[in-house]
């Protein structure tokens, strides 16, 4: 679906517009029969008028004839309401889709940057008013043209006086609802980017609510949500007050024209030189014209809304999405990593985060990565992934240059497990299925036992059936990190990367899973980021970064040998544990 910038609106019926030419020709045969109903009067009044009495069998028969064309006119006016409904709502769930898919395939930088909240309330609050116009405004612009066009000569042909009376006031109608629509397109906007800011602030609460009670900041909480709430309130007030004005106005302008031909109309009336007939007529023409006429102003300012809401969705349409980026090859990678010089800085920046960053990861190898917070560790792994590109430098699986690799190919053959892990809220076991879903529960099984978490599903009332919240709040963090790492086992890519993902488990079932790593993932390559050098201890090679440059790199036994920031790291850990172990054993010993 592409929005057009110049007729963004006209571009969202592409495929609906034969539904809503049949709503409109619907609403036009409606209209037809509708204003045969003053006709139906005006005969029925100037007999009464000429003959000063009229047969039982005449009275039924016109009855008939305004219910019959006043049933037609709401057949054709239910059919108008289901094809207008019909092509609204197909137009809409095409344009949601398009939302999601666009979302699902923009970069990472993008959502780095994105308010979830905000972005929450596009794809829901302003698709809802492009739907609303969709849905009821859009037939109206016809109804009002068809109106005016078939009441007109329906008019001139029973006075053409009486026709120039009846539109006297409709061009200052239409110029104050053109007014009406710039000024609620300005108003509108503001209401909803103050809905989206509220919206973000109550996203951000709920997710953080463990935060926020433990801090106890539900009353900071509370006032910076009512300061938003406030804005979006003072917003809508002003909207409604734009429309309360534009309803007071428009209805006093409709009225003073029924007014108008009242008056004039009596004139002629009582002159003999209209019918009353002829006068009742005009009346019950101009009221099923006028008022139609009149809503053309909500029309107007449903349109500006709709026009808003649509430049909203459109800047996130018009977003880049992330590019495939080159190649699939046919086989599965063996594991192969080589770095040769790679240097990477975030766009807009100067300084760094990786530099001049070299290493070789064999098939089957264990390469941990160490160092201190902002090291570009994790920097490393998502050009790895290729969440990121780099610039400068060369990274190659197998052989192939990553920037010349398909991204899904390179995520299918990489398996990560994040320090912050994301459960969905789902069962346990559909969330670790999410690296297989075509596993048997033997294959589950065999992931979460290697991950030491199979143990404590079984505990739970349901098992692998069980819940978890949203974003898995109702595990450990141990937990949800284990569940997490049997996800990634499932998957049983050749590589797998372990960002910190074993920083909330104990020490002894730190050394199980790790065990349990060595004996499954044999032949895979693995990749190691922690803090604990118990973590690291076993792998193959060691690289300790320090302000995003390769500073040590070797076995255990090589850095604990050599001068430098890991054999200081190992010598601090060694002595905190000694100590604690004394402490312990000290209470302990105190202990009757």
């Amino acid at each position: 679906m592409k929005l057009d910038r110049n007729k963004t609106l006209w571009a969202l019926t592409e495929g609906q517009r034969g539904r809503y030419a049949a709503a409109i020709a619907a609403l036009g045969a409606g209209s037809l029969f509708l204003l045969a109903v003053p006709l139906v009067s005006k005969l029925t009044l100037d007999r009464i008028a000429d003959e000063g009495t009229v047969s039982v069998r005449f009275l039924a028969a016109a009855a008939a004839a305004l219910i019959a064309l006043t049933a037609v006119a709401g057949a054709f006016q239910y059919l108008r309401g289901r094809w207008a409904a019909m092509a609204s709502e197909a137009i809409v769930r095409r344009l949601r889709d398009r939302l999601f898919h666009h979302l699902e395939r923009l970069p990472v930088a993008f959502h780095a940057k994105a308010d979830t909240g905000d972005l929450v309330q596009r794809c829901t609050s302003d698709v809802e008013t492009v739907r609303v116009f969709l849905a009821q405004q859009v037939v109206e612009i016809g109804r009002a043209a068809l109106l005016l066009a078939a009441a007109l000569p329906l008019l001139i042909a029973l006075d053409a006086r009486m026709a120039l009376v009846c539109v006297a006031l409709f061009p200052l109608i239409v110029v104050f609802a053109i007014l009406f629509f710039r000024r609620i397109r300005n108003v509108f906007r503001a209401m909803d980017e103050a809905e989206g800011r509220m919206t973000a602030v109550l996203q951000e609460n709920l997710t953080g609510i463990r935060v926020v009670r433990a801090f106890a900041r539900q009353e900071h909480e509370r006032a910076k949500f009512g300061a938003k709430n406030r804005g979006f309130r003072d917003g809508t007030q002003k909207l409604i007050n734009l429309l309360s004005t534009y309803w007071a106005l428009s209805d006093a302008l409709c009225l003073g024209q029924l007014g108008l031909v009242l008056i004039v109309g009596a004139r002629l009336a009582a002159a003999d030189e209209i019918s009353v007939g002829t006068l009742f007529a005009c009346m019950l023409i101009e009221s099923i014209v006028i008022w139609p006429l009149r809503h053309f102003g909500r029309v107007l300012a449903d349109a500006g809304k709709a026009t808003v809401a649509l430049e909203r969705l459109r800047e996130i349409l018009d977003e880049p999405e992330e590019s495939a980026g080159g190649a699939r090859p046919a086989e599965r990678l063996s594991g192969e990593i080589v770095v040769e010089n790679l240097s990477f800085a975030h766009a807009g920046e100067t300084e760094d985060v990786l530099s001049d960053v070299s290493f070789r990861v064999r098939p089957g190898e264990t390469l941990a990565l160490l160092g201190p917070p902002g090291s570009g560790k994790s920097t490393l792994v998502q050009i790895l992934l290729r969440l990121i590109d780099y610039e400068r430098g060369s990274v190659r699986l197998d052989g192939h240059e990553l920037k010349g690799l398909d991204r899904r190919f390179v995520r299918s053959q990489v398996a990560v497990v994040l320090q912050e892990p994301f459960l969905y809220s789902k069962s346990i076991g559909a969330n670790v299925r999410v690296g297989g879903e075509a596993a048997d529960d033997d294959a589950v099984i065999r992931s979460t036992a290697a991950a030491s978490v199979h143990e404590a599903i079984l505990d739970f009332e349901d098992g692998y059936d069980t819940l978890v919240g949203e974003r898995g709040v109702t595990l450990s963090g141990g937990q949800r990190q284990r569940v997490a790492l049997a996800r990634a086992l499932l998957k049983n890519a050749p590589i797998l990367v372990l960002d910190d993902a074993l920083s909330a488990v104990d020490t002894r079932t730190e050394a199980s899973i790790l065990e349990a790593l060595r004996a499954r993932s044999a032949g895979a390559t693995q990749i190691l980021i922690a803090h604990r050098l118990s973590s690291v201890a076993h792998a193959d090679r060691i690289l300790v970064l320090e302000g995003g440059r390769v500073v040590q790199s070797g076995t255990h036994r090589e850095l604990v040998r050599a001068e430098g920031p890991y054999r200081r790291l190992w010598r601090i850990q060694g002595a905190l544990e000694d100590e604690l172990e004394e402490e312990l054993a000290s209470l302990q010993g105190a202990t009757p």
